[in-house]
C-alpha cells in the first residue's frame, strides 16, 4: 500500500474496533521493578474483556515485592478497568481524529515492512501520546507505537514513555507487549512489561509469533469470568 492508503486502511481499522470488538480472553503478565530500590515484582492474571464496557482480571500467581504489587501494579490495572468502563477509548484511539499524522519514511519490525508516521495529538488529553506510529504495508495494521505520553495520569507521575506491540488478530489491532519507564514522584523510576497472550474470541483461539502474525484454531473456547473486587492473591 501506498502510504496514503495504509493511514486511510488503519483509520477504518480502528472505527471498526471501537465499534465491534468482541468479548474476549487472554493471559496478561506484568513484571514491574523499582531500579533505585531494587524492588520487583511479577503477577500473571487471566483477562477477561466483555464487550462493550466490562473488563475483569482473575489472578493466577504472584510473586516478588508486595509493595511493588499494591502500589504500581494494581494501579495500572485498575486504570485499564475504569478506562475500559469509561468507554472513553474514541477520545484516546490512535486516529486521524485525535492525531495529526506526517509520513516519515519506511522501514521493517522483525522483517516486516512498515510505513512510520510521527504523530501529535490534537487536543493534550490524558492517554494521549506524542510520538511515531508504525503500518503494515501490506495491510495497514499497527503493528507498534511509541513516544511520550502528552498529559500525566496522575499527580505522582512525572512522565512516561513507551513502546507498544500489537498483533493482528481477526482483523484487529491488539496489545502483545507494552514496555514503559514512568518517572514518578514518590519512587522514583518504574519500569513495567506487560505481556498478552493466548487471546481467545468465541470460536477461535489465536496465538502470535514475535513478529505479529497470527494463527487460528476453530475450537471454541468458553471461559466464566470470577468477578474480583481487587487483584489481590493468597
Amino acid at each position: 500500500m501506498a502510504p496514503e492508503l495504509a493511514l486511510s486502511t488503519f483509520d477504518q481499522r480502528a472505527d471498526h474496533q471501537l465499534s465491534d470488538l468482541p468479548s474476549y480472553s487472554a493471559v496478561t503478565r506484568i513484571s514491574a521493578e523499582l531500579p533505585q530500590s531494587k524492588q520487583r515484582a511479577v503477577f500473571e492474571l487471566e483477562r477477561h474483556y466483555a464487550a462493550p464496557k466490562t473488563l475483569q482480571f482473575v489472578p493466577v500467581q504472584f510473586s516478588g515485592d508486595g509493595f511493588v504489587k499494591h502500589n504500581v501494579i494494581n494501579r495500572v490495572l485498575q486504570q485499564e478497568v475504569d478506562s475500559t468502563e469509561k468507554q472513553d477509548g474514541a477520545q484516546t484511539a490512535i486516529t486521524e481524529r485525535n492525531y495529526k499524522f506526517t509520513y516519515k519514511g519506511d522501514s521493517q519490525i522483525e522483517g516486516r515492512a512498515v510505513h512510520v508516521y510521527q504523530v501529535k495529538p490534537l487536543a493534550n488529553l490524558p492517554g494521549l501520546f506524542k510520538g511515531h506510529v508504525y503500518l503494515d504495508v501490506l495491510s495497514g495494521a499497527l503493528l507498534r507505537a511509541e513516544g511520550k505520553l502528552v498529559k500525566s495520569p496522575s499527580f505522582f507521575i512525572k512522565k512516561i514513555d513507551f513502546v507498544t506491540d500489537y498483533a493482528d488478530l481477526d482483523g484487529f489491532s491488539l496489545p502483545i507487549h507494552v514496555h514503559s519507564v514512568a518517572d514518578t514522584r514518590l519512587v522514583g523510576h518504574v519500569v513495567m512489561d506487560i505481556s498478552t497472550t493466548g487471546y481467545s474470541f468465541a470460536g477461535s483461539i489465536v496465538n502470535t509469533n514475535p513478529a505479529g502474525t497470527t494463527t487460528g484454531s476453530s475450537s471454541a473456547v468458553i471461559v466464566t469470568p470470577t468477578p474480583i473486587v481487587s487483584t489481590s492473591t493468597e
